[in-house]
């Protein structure tokens, strides 16, 4: 008696499997290249000072066939440095729910204050991912905190650039 053919296996199945075989350590799909804080706050939409209150696992989409999951962070914002034009508190912050998707962990509930840079999606959510610049306002440095007051959004025209090699090389004037 002939065999009726297998069903071909789902894609989403495949990658999952593939996900649980891969060694440790390997496989994490976000890397970020290096940059000045200085561009971080350039580049990003928001710039906030701000203490996270709680943390909850929402659905990423209204769609309920969707399976992504985002955290939604409860957010005290202490001061705005950008994005006044955009929003005028920031009560909440989202991020994936998965590292691998670039996603970020914050401690709740601490007295920690973190410096968030992020964009605001059109929906007017704020959104930070791992290449965001995300730190703790205990570890920048005075001339940091001085230069998010100051400088940084008055200098968004000077590119400042990592240099891999001796003798860093200018490729342009504003550089």
């Amino acid at each position: 008696m002939p065999r009726s053919p297998r069903p071909a296996p789902s894609w989403a199945l495949l990658l999952w499997l593939l996900a649980l075989l891969r060694p440790p350590g390997l496989g994490e799909a976000c890397s970020c290249a290096p940059a000045h804080p200085q561009q971080h706050v350039c580049h990003s939409a928001l710039a906030i000072l701000a203490k996270i209150s709680s943390e909850k696992v929402v659905p990423a989409s209204a769609d309920p066939a969707d399976p992504q999951k985002m955290i939604r962070y409860e957010s005290k914002q202490i001061k705005m440095f950008k994005g006044f034009e955009k929003v005028n508190d920031t009560q909440y912050i989202y991020t994936p729910f998965d590292s691998s998707l670039c996603g970020v962990k914050l401690e709740a509930n601490s007295q920690k204050q973190y410096l968030l840079t992020g964009q605001i999606l059109s929906d007017g959510k704020v959104f930070v991912h791992v290449c965001n610049y995300i730190e703790a306002w205990e570890n920048l440095s005075l001339l940091q905190r001085e230069s998010l007051n100051h400088h940084y959004h008055l200098n968004c025209g000077c590119q400042i650039t990592t240099c891999y090699t001796v003798p860093c090389t200018i490729s342009a004037p504003n550089e």
